[in-house]
């Protein structure tokens, strides 16, 4: 799935799906990443046909741990190569470097400057969002390279629904500052609505907010950790165009 921001040039970003690759059950077929336990020869095959597909020169991710970090400009990087910095979110000014983050009912968060000049990406679970993470990222994003968070265009890609996110153990994993977001008689947490609001709260415009609501629990078309399990991983995607 593409994705255009309105009113910025020269930036495109996808969302992938778990359909149109080759790894076998239970990482069938789009799986694109290496850490699950497939094929790393399948896992590449997949990489290199999107990459194609595409139109992106260098494969760019890190290991996300749920954590907090940025990692700025990383160098160029292929398909193949495994990555080594720990962090969660990536920016970059480089055309052509394609900021890859992996997902699995996690949500993919893109960012883009209206100038087209500078894009990030960011994975944010619910640790994440518990930790501001949506809106720490973006802060560290416009600090790099300073911009005005009010000049910045977000998408929140497919990832777990309100109706899928069930928190057992609320209070202990969130805590009553997130009680605006729960649904206590469900026992659910409406992930996608925290994150706007963390965006907003970080300085963006509500009309510079987008999101994808496609849940990727109730999707089979998508990779759900918590469904399966034992699954691949899709992405979302975001390059500068050369």
């Amino acid at each position: 799935m593409r994705f255009t921001f309105p009113g910025v040039a020269g930036v495109s970003c996808a969302f992938t799906t778990r359909a149109g690759g080759v790894s076998a059950p239970p990482y069938d077929t789009a799986n694109l990443s290496f850490d699950v336990g497939d094929d790393p020869a399948r896992v590449l095959a997949n990489r290199e046909t999107l990459r194609r597909e595409l139109g992106f020169g260098h494969w760019q991710e890190t290991r996300q741990v749920h954590g907090a970090a940025v990692h700025f400009d990383p160098p160029p990087a292929s398909p193949a190569d495994a990555p080594e910095v720990e962090a969660d979110g990536m920016t970059t000014a480089e055309p052509g470097r394609a900021l890859v983050v992996k997902t699995a009912d996690c949500q993919p968060i893109l960012l883009a400057h209206v100038s087209g000049r500078y894009v990030a990406g960011l994975h944010a679970g619910w640790r994440g969002n518990v930790a501001d993470f949506p809106g720490l990222g973006v802060a560290a994003f416009c600090g790099r390279y300073g911009l005005d968070p009010a000049d910045v265009v977000a998408v929140r890609g497919p990832s777990l629904g309100p109706e899928a996110a069930q928190f057992v153990h609320f209070d202990r994993e969130f805590g009553p500052g997130f009680a605006p977001w729960r649904d206590a008689a469900r026992g659910t947490v409406d992930l996608w609505a925290l994150t706007r609001h963390q965006l907003r709260r970080a300085g963006l415009r509500p009309e510079n907010i987008h999101g994808l609501d496609r849940c990727t629990y109730a999707d089979p078309a998508f990779f759900s950790y918590r469904r399966d399990r034992r699954t691949g991983r899709q992405a979302g995607i975001i390059w500068i165009n050369s």
